[in-house]
């Protein structure tokens, strides 16, 4: 008992449900089909292909996008832990007993504690004041400038260096002394 496999149409040819004179007439127009194809190079378009070369497209962009976003982060983490570094190994110790020294950060004041001789630094621009996370840390200006190409928004206090003062001679006030101990 060997069974036969019959085509699809022979199936339907010997269940009754198409008859012969139909069976041929699909036959030869499927036919007429792929001559007419073939003659005029006519490609017929595949959607499942075209589909799927679309996803794969779509995904590569995905991929990609995604590619620079982790490349960001590593980028920013890199900096970030440059900064640190920078930070800890060359912050100034702190006088909790000395001067306050008070800045803005983020629209706030902020009050630092030095010692006097860090506070004129501080204000001659020979010291700076960096911000690591919630801490403020006083580091000197060229450790300053190096955060500031990392990051500028961790510099918070640098002022410019004061070489000398340059007298006016129309100084309605030059006659008026300023008193030292001046402070905000």
């Amino acid at each position: 008992m060997s069974k036969q496999k019959l085509s699809l149409q022979e199936q339907l040819l010997k269940s009754g449900l198409v008859s012969s004179a139909k069976a041929k007439s699909v036959k030869s127009d499927k036919h007429k089909q792929e001559q007419l194809h073939r003659k005029n190079n006519i490609v017929v378009a595949d959607e499942a292909k075209e589909l799927a070369q679309k996803a794969r497209a779509e995904q590569l962009a995905k991929d990609i996008e995604l590619n620079q976003q982790r490349q960001q982060q590593e980028l920013k983490k890199q900096l970030l832990a440059q900064i640190k570094q920078l930070i800890e190994q060359n912050k100034q110790p702190r006088d909790e007993d000395g001067v306050a020294y008070r800045f803005n950060d983020d629209n706030k004041v902020k009050t630092l504690y030095v010692s006097e001789i860090m506070r004129t630094q501080l204000i001659n621009g020979k010291l700076a004041i960096v911000k690591l996370g919630k801490n403020y840390q006083v580091v000197s200006a060229e450790v300053a400038q190096k955060i500031s190409e990392r990051d500028v928004n961790s510099v918070l206090v640098h002022n410019e260096v004061i070489t000398a003062k340059v007298e006016q001679p129309d100084d309605p006030y030059a006659a008026y002394a300023v008193p030292d101990d001046l402070m905000w």
